[in-house]
């Protein structure tokens, strides 16, 4: 059966598409035959990518280049065809004559399927209609595609599909290669600026025997070896804390994490952050280098600190708003914690409507559950919200004006937590008795509540000084600067649900 390049045309059937199998296998078991096996293919010599002969187009015109990549396009024109030719940096128009390349060699090329990898020899030239291209004088079979590609007009549109074989979304989607491209930029421009300010980048252990550092489930494994129960990594905060005790002073990690939660648009079980820690400087601090950091990225991925998200503009440009837990939501809610006895406010929150929970009815609990409910989502432009109670930052430093409040900081855009931030606690008579809360909570089924970590206590005991420390979910400011709406848009590979599971 012929395949089809026709936008009317519809995705073949499985029955359709086995047949199109069955016909590529057998040309590969003709060329097989022949002895010109295409996987036996181990090297192909480039000179140029398609980029190169593009912005490089009038040094370049007449002279031979060697490229290779997936052919996308094969139009035959009798005795000349045209076929069009992707690489990682962008698609070429070829050009094969069969007096350029010879009879036997275009015949095989006429057999050829969309979707095989090619290397190819020829000259830059301009056809009549100025589009530029390479006329091809070799032409070598380097690997045989023997699935077809999805339809060319219709592309790989199932995200489901997308996700869970996003080899052939990179193929046929040029726009989702150019997300995973400004990925890499922005990872890359995160840590030449690390660099720049004299951190210093390291690697803390992905098992731990204790998960800390964050509020959230882990996942357990078991070490055979020792005969133990080890976690999963939930923060790389305690781990680059002790650094910061044993004296490198400014200290950051990019890495992945693993929660065992939910799956939806804005989280998946493993993702990557960055944490960064400094000595002597606070939460300020903090805001400063984080403010500064994506300001970098965006105008050296970016070019702009203007992007649009999901139809809304964000301005990353300095000056983010700053304001404190309380003020927001004396603004959004009504409610003026910073007037009110817990009594007051248990009553107040009461009168709204708002459903607490057990064993979380303080303050503190109240003034961060209000927030939640009234607050996050009214939060659209970059915003530094600060000043958390200390029943939810068990690892932050309390202000010294007012001790039910924290050093502590988040920054939100369009509604979403971008980064998580405080003057570290170093008092460790103070950080084990919040451990011994957050025992008490866990004890009483929280299970994301944090362990004691005595180790961790035994550091701080050795003297931690002042210190400043950040994380950053790097997948959801990759979302941010590529107008991506869902995590699963800005991993490789996301965590799916295996196909045939109810």
């Amino acid at each position: 059966m012929a395949e089809q390049q026709n936008p009317q045309a519809a995705e073949p059937t499985a029955e359709e598409l086995h047949e199109l199998k069955r016909i590529r296998r057998e040309k590969l078991a003709e060329l097989q035959q022949a002895g010109a096996d295409p996987f036996e293919q181990v090297r192909f010599e480039r000179t140029h990518h398609t980029c190169d002969i593009r912005d490089h187009f009038e040094e370049l015109e007449g002279k031979t280049v060697r490229l290779a990549g997936r052919m996308m396009s094969k139009r035959i024109m009798g005795k000349a065809s045209f076929s069009d030719m992707t690489d990682r940096y962008g698609r070429l128009q070829l050009y094969i004559k069969r007096d350029n390349v010879g009879e036997d060699v275009y015949k095989g090329y006429k057999k050829m399927d969309i979707g095989d990898i090619l290397g190819v020899e020829g000259e830059v030239f301009r056809t009549q209609k100025g589009e530029i291209s390479v006329m091809v004088r070799e032409l070598t079979l380097l690997s045989k595609n023997l699935t077809p590609l999805p339809e060319k007009w219709h592309g790989l549109k199932d995200t489901d599909m997308r996700y869970r074989q996003r080899y052939v979304d990179l193929i046929v989607n040029p726009e989702v290669r150019d997300t995973f491209e400004k990925r890499s930029a922005i990872v890359r421009e995160i840590r030449n600026f690390m660099d720049a300010r004299g951190f210093m980048e390291v690697e803390t252990p992905c098992l731990n025997t204790i998960p800390g550092g964050a509020a959230a489930r882990p996942f357990i494994t078991h070490h055979n070896a020792l005969d133990i129960d080890m976690y999963m990594r939930i923060a790389t905060e305690l781990h680059l804390k002790r650094l910061i005790v044993g004296g490198l002073e400014q200290v950051y990690e990019i890495g992945r994490i693993f929660r065992n939660e939910g799956m939806d648009t804005k989280h998946n079980p493993e993702f990557t952050t960055i944490e960064l820690y400094q000595a002597y400087t606070d939460y300020n601090g903090m805001m400063d280098i984080t403010e500064d950091m994506v300001v970098h990225v965006c105008e050296a991925v970016l070019g702009t600190t203007k992007v649009t998200y999901q139809g809304t503009e964000i301005d990353f440009s300095k000056g983010w708003k700053r304001t404190t837990m309380a003020d927001a939501v004396k603004q959004y809610a009504g409610l003026d914690f910073m007037a009110m006895s817990p009594e007051e406010a248990l009553a107040a929150v009461k009168a709204k409507g708002v459903e607490t929970e057990k064993g979380k009815e303080s303050w503190g609990d109240l003034l961060a559950l209000c927030y939640d409910e009234y607050v996050e989502e009214n939060l659209v432009q970059p915003t530094f919200i600060t000043d958390y109670p200390v029943e939810v930052s068990p690892l932050a430093k309390r202000k010294p004006t007012d001790a039910r409040l924290t050093e502590r900081f988040e920054c939100f855009v369009c509604g979403r937590e971008l980064c998580n931030a405080f003057s570290e606690l170093n008092d460790p008579i103070d950080q084990k008795q919040r451990f011994e809360r957050q025992v008490a909570l866990r004890a009483a089924g929280d299970d994301e509540a944090n362990m004691m970590d005595d180790d961790f206590v035994n550091a701080l005991e050795y003297g931690m000084p002042p210190t400043g420390g950040m994380g950053m979910g790097i997948d959801r400011l990759v979302m941010f600067l590529t107008d991506s709406a869902s995590i699963r848009d800005v991993l490789l590979f996301p965590t799916m649900k295996p196909l045939g599971m109810d």
